[in-house]
């Protein structure tokens, strides 16, 4: 609903922008794609490698568990019907419990992995940040926009953020 709102109220500024000749014709906006410039660059790119390598090697060390645990499975299929009802509640016990732990080993993996992308990511985009908005200014652009989700660097003179807080601050208090 954000995304729909920032897209309309953009649309009108640009409209708004085009009535007025001298405005428009000082109005640059650049496009570029985040996601394509973070695994284009070399420091993604080698960011990607560390991640995919630590990938690999979490999903090798679940292998043998998993091979382990449907390995118990096929026994207890196999063999539950001469065991006794004792020997075939441990055996599924056992291997709930099995499961258990693989699933929470692989949920911590998730998180590791959560973790290291964010940790490879943060200086790439704080630099980008920085790269794109002296890119901006250099080159006179009022706007650059992120292809994909919205807005990466935009001229202060065209900020409206204080005063729409202030518009709805005046409008909360009314209600």
């Amino acid at each position: 609903m954000i995304r729909k709102f920032i897209q309309i109220a953009m649309i009108a500024t640009l409209v708004l922008m085009g009535a007025h000749g001298s405005m428009a014709a000082d109005l640059k906006l650049g496009v570029m794609n985040v996601q394509k410039i973070i695994v284009e660059c070399k420091a993604g790119k080698a960011a990607k490698e560390r991640f995919d390598v630590k990938m690999k090697g979490l999903q090798s060390s679940f292998k043998e568990e998993e091979a382990d645990l449907k390995n118990l499975q096929e026994e207890i299929k196999k063999k539950s019907s001469a065991w006794s009802e004792e020997k075939k509640a441990e055996k599924v016990r056992e291997f709930q419990k099995n499961g258990r732990e693989l699933q929470a080993k692989t949920e911590d993996a998730r998180f590791e992995m959560k973790q290291l992308q964010d940790k490879e990511l943060e200086p790439i985009l704080k630099s980008l940040e920085q790269v794109v908005e002296k890119y901006g200014k250099d080159q006179g652009y009022m706007m650059i926009l992120d292809s994909k989700n919205g807005v990466i660097y935009f001229d202060k003179a065209v900020d409206i953020t204080e005063t729409i807080v202030k518009l709805l601050d005046k409008a909360m208090s009314a209600q």
